[in-house]
Parts: C-alpha cells; sequence; structure tokens
C-alpha cells in the first residue's frame, strides 16, 4: 500500500520560452540538471516510454515513464507505468523574453516508509531538492542561452 505525496516549485528563467521548452523537453539530458537523476532514456520501440533511474545515498529505484500529454511550449504530462510509482507534470509560461517553469510532482511511498519517516520531514527533503534541480536548469538555461 502506498502514501502518495505531492509538491510544486517554479521558477523564473531569464530565457525564451524555445530555448526553455527545447532544453527540458530532451529528457536524456535531464541529469545535468537533476541531483538525483542518474540516467533517462527514451525507448526506441516507443518514444512516448523512458526508463529512469534514480541513485542517492547508496539507494537505486528505476521506473518507467509514459508521456501522457504534450503541448509544446506549454506542459509535459507523464506518470510511471511501472517501478517508483510517479506522477507529474512539469508547466511552462511564455513572458515575453522570460520563461516560468512549474514542476509539479507526486510519489507513492511504501507504507513502512511513512511509518519510519516523518512525511513532513521528507517532504520538505524533496522539495528542496527538486527547487536546487530547478536553479539548476535555470543555470544550465543561461550558459546555453550565452552559447547560442
Amino acid at each position: 500500500m502506498s502514501n502518495w505525496l505531492e509538491h510544486s516549485v517554479q521558477i523564473e528563467v531569464d530565457a525564451p520560452m524555445e530555448l526553455v521548452w527545447g532544453l527540458w523537453s530532451d529528457l536524456e539530458q535531464m541529469p545535468q540538471w537533476m541531483k538525483w537523476i542518474d540516467s533517462v532514456k527514451i525507448l526506441d520501440e516507443n518514444p512516448e516510454l523512458s526508463r529512469w533511474k534514480l541513485a542517492s545515498g547508496g539507494l537505486e529505484f528505476t521506473w518507467l515513464s509514459k508521456i501522457l500529454k504534450v503541448v509544446p511550449h506549454q506542459i509535459i504530462q507523464w506518470e510511471s507505468v511501472d517501478g517508483l510509482p510517479n506522477r507529474g507534470a512539469i508547466r511552462f509560461y511564455d513572458r515575453q523574453g522570460s520563461s516560468i517553469v512549474r514542476l509539479s510532482v507526486a510519489y507513492g511511498i511504501p507504507g513502512w516508509l511513512g511509518k519510519l519517516m516523518d512525511n513532513l520531514f521528507l517532504g520538505r527533503v524533496v522539495e528542496s531538492t527538486i527547487m536546487a534541480d530547478l536553479e539548476r536548469f535555470r543555470d544550465y538555461a543561461m550558459k546555453a542561452k550565452e552559447n547560442q
């Protein structure tokens, strides 16, 4: 039995939407800015599916994720179809020269882990981690903008 926890964070990136969308929608590049993501591999036989690997502190989780919805320059929505239960969406808001990136993630944790750890503590760790990921993405996008 799983308990679901959800978090949303957002950041403004001083780069045009086309650049921000292009960087984020290249899923295999995510380990460049997502600290705990070790690898992302799009499946050749079905590009809507991707295999993810999370590695941190000796723990390793994998899952297969399916893209549910893509609206270019607006949203990418996904859910896991096996492995670590998770779902979420990344939303993009064009601010005429800059972009707002809002990441919402929900994940299932086993009941035993919920009893072992206080959900509020776990939530703070996850939220601060994904906020740091967005800050790294902003820096990554700014370097890409300078190199254009």
